[in-house]
C-alpha cells in the first residue's frame, strides 16, 4: 500500500500530550476518533526535561521533580482515555526530546497525530500555538488540531467539511474526508470558493466578456472532479456540494461553525523543508470554530 494510503493502515492513533487543558480536549476528542476506527491510541510525551534539570534517571535515585510530574501528568491522561472508553487500548511514551520534532517523527509509524490549539506555555486565545502549526506543517501523517467549542464537536451528526483543493494537489485530503464521513456516518459538505474578478466587481465598463457565472461552474466542475472516485467508492455515503464566493480561508472558517471536522490538503514541494501549508490552511488552522484536519499531499 502506498504511502499516500498511510493511514488506512492499522497504525496507531498518536497524541501529542503536555497536561495542558488543551491537550486534555485533544486526549477526550481522539479516544472517540481511536473507537471509530478500530485503532490504538498511543499517548505521548516529548519533554527536554532532563537537559534542563541536568540528570539523568540513570544517574541518581531520586527522580527528578519534573519527570515526577510528567510521569503523573502521563498517567492521568491514559486513566482519563481508560474512563472514556474502556473498549480503546491505551499506551504512553515519554521522551526527553524537542517536542515538534519528536511528533514529527511520530508521524512516520501513525494512522493519524492528534494535537490541542496550545500548550501549557501558550496564551489563552484563538489563535493556534508553535507545536500545533510546526507539527501541522510538517508532519507526515493527517495532524488533526482539535480546537472550537467542545460541545460543538462531540455533536453527533455534523458534517466534514472538505476545502476542496486545486486539481494539481489535495487527492490525499479527498480521499481522507469521504473516510471521515463515512466511520462517522455523517454528510460530507465538498466547498470550493471562487471569487469574482476585480474589474467585474466594480462594474468597469471595459470588462472583458463573460460573468461572475463562469467562476461559479468552474468551481462546481472542479468539485465534481475531485469527489468523482470518492462518490464511487462510498455510494451510500450523504455528500452536499457548495459554491461559494468569497476568499476560501474565509468561507471554511465560517462553515466550521456547524461541522464536526475540517479537512484541508497540504503538499510537499521539493526543496522546502517541510509541508506548505499555504494561506487557507494556515487561517483555517488559526481560526476554526471544529477541530482542523491537514492532510499531507505526498
Amino acid at each position: 500500500m502506498g504511502e499516500e494510503r498511510r493511514w488506512e493502515t492499522m497504525l496507531p492513533l498518536v497524541v501529542g500530550i503536555d497536561g495542558s487543558d488543551c491537550s486534555l480536549e485533544a486526549v477526550d476528542w481522539a479516544v472517540r476518533e481511536a473507537a471509530v476506527h478500530g485503532l490504538l491510541l498511543r499517548l505521548v510525551y516529548a519533554s527536554r526535561w532532563e537537559r534542563y534539570e541536568g540528570v539523568s534517571p540513570a544517574d541518581s535515585p531520586d527522580r527528578p521533580s519534573e519527570q515526577v510530574l510528567i510521569d503523573t501528568l502521563v498517567a492521568a491522561a491514559a486513566e482519563r482515555a481508560r474512563r472514556a472508553d474502556p473498549a480503546v487500548e491505551v499506551v504512553t511514551d515519554v521522551l526527553a526530546e524537542d517536542t515538534v520534532t519528536t511528533l514529527v517523527n511520530e508521524s512516520h509509524h501513525a494512522a493519524m497525530l492528534v494535537t490541542g490549539s496550545r500548550g501549557r506555555g501558550g496564551l489563552k486565545g484563538r489563535l493556534l500555538g508553535s507545536v500545533s502549526l510546526g507539527v501541522a506543517a510538517r508532519a507526515h501523517c493527517p495532524v488533526v488540531v482539535v480546537r472550537g467549542d467542545r460541545a460543538g464537536w462531540e455533536t453527533t451528526g455534523r458534517p466534514v467539511l472538505l476545502g476542496v483543493p486545486d486539481p494539481d494537489e489535495g487527492s490525499s485530503a479527498v480521499r481522507y474526508a469521504f473516510q471521515e464521513a463515512a466511520a462517522r456516518g455523517c454528510r460530507l459538505e465538498a466547498v470550493r470558493a471562487w471569487r469574482t474578478p476585480l474589474f467585474k466587481a466594480l462594474g468597469h465598463p471595459r470588462a472583458p466578456g463573460g460573468s461572475g457565472a463562469d467562476g461559479q461552474e468552474a468551481a462546481a466542475d472542479r468539485i465534481d472532479a475531485a469527489v468523482a472516485d470518492g462518490a464511487r467508492e462510498h455510494p451510500g455515503l450523504a455528500l452536499h456540494r457548495t459554491t461559494a464566493e468569497g476568499p476560501a480561508h474565509k468561507v471554511l472558517v465560517q462553515g466550521s461553525a456547524a461541522a464536526g471536522l475540517v479537512v484541508v490538503g497540504a503538499r510537499r514541494r521539493h526543496g522546502h523543508g517541510g509541508l506548505q501549508l499555504g494561506k487557507v490552511a494556515h487561517a483555517v488552522l488559526h481560526h476554526s470554530e471544529c477541530p482542523v484536519a491537514v492532510v499531507p499531499d505526498v
